[in-house]
């Protein structure tokens, strides 16, 4: 099965690396490239005009200028263009887990091997064979996240999640405080930073408050104890805090727990 893929990104030598990448394998052919999402959006709308050169594989590049890939890839997905999958090419590994959410058949982390390009076209190809057989394709597993990028002071800052004990919300910035003491500060709402943790080690627990289950150690009367830092339990939140320490085998006090800050 051959398969008609299109290759975008906004700096020439990414795109001419990934068109020598798709020449050397067998199953795949080039339907063009594009140096911007709506380059490609006109490039997808010329080949669905001829079902035979329709694409059915995007090599997509996520920081783009005026629509990134993320973005363009919920546009094709609102136009209806199930057919077209994507595999998302990038620098910064910070975007993974949104790619996955996205229905990505891959993610693959510049600079790019052909190694790691064969791997994932090969995913492509078995998903495509699947698909047009009528057996269901697996699903594509989202991988754990055990890190997360955040820019602070004009960086790009790698945090590892194990060392985070707590991340405090402060007007429009969070601060992401870590076990040994030290803390980043990146200009994010505390949701948006929530949106992108596991949600089996971090829990809100007040309107003001992210915590690490993993490094919760104490509670005493109502909030969890980091060293010198109390921090409120509140009602809003108090259920799923109780559910999450249940499940990790602590036994906290339900008088200490309930005696939580009132404050959503």
């Amino acid at each position: 099965m051959m398969l008609n893929c299109l290759i975008v990104d906004d700096e020439p030598l990414a795109l001419d690396l990934l068109e020598n990448y798709v020449g050397r394998t067998p199953f795949l052919q080039l339907a063009g490239r594009a140096g911007s999402a709506l380059e490609a959006l006109q490039c997808l709308d010329r080949a669905g005009r001829d079902s035979a050169e329709a694409v059915d594989l995007l090599f997509l590049d996520i920081q783009m200028p005026q629509l990134n890939g993320i973005e363009f890839s919920r546009l094709l997905t609102e136009r209806g263009a199930g057919r077209t999958k994507v595999i998302f090419t990038t620098a910064f590994e910070q975007y993974a887990l949104e790619g996955f959410r996205v229905d990505a058949l891959d993610y693959l982390l510049k600079p790019i091997s052909y190694t790691e390009f064969l791997r994932a076209a090969m995913k492509a190809h078995d998903w495509f064979l699947k698909t047009a057989t009528g057996a269901a394709p697996e699903p594509v597993p989202v991988p754990k996240r055990d890190s997360i990028w955040v820019r602070a002071d004009y960086r790009q800052v790698r945090i590892r999640l194990a060392d985070v004990q707590y991340i405090e919300g402060v007007k429009d910035y969070v601060r992401i405080c870590l076990a040994d003491g030290s803390h980043v500060m990146t200009q994010m709402s505390l949701k948006a930073m929530g949106e992108q943790l596991p949600g089996d080690e971090f829990v809100r627990v007040h309107r003001s408050y992210i915590v690490h289950m993993p490094e919760v150690r104490t509670i005493e009367r109502g909030r969890i104890v980091f060293g010198k830092v109390r921090i409120p339990v509140s009602d809003s939140y108090r259920d799923e805090f109780m559910r999450m320490l249940a499940q990790r085998a602590f036994i906290a006090p339900k008088a200490g727990v309930g005696e939580a800050s009132q404050e959503a």
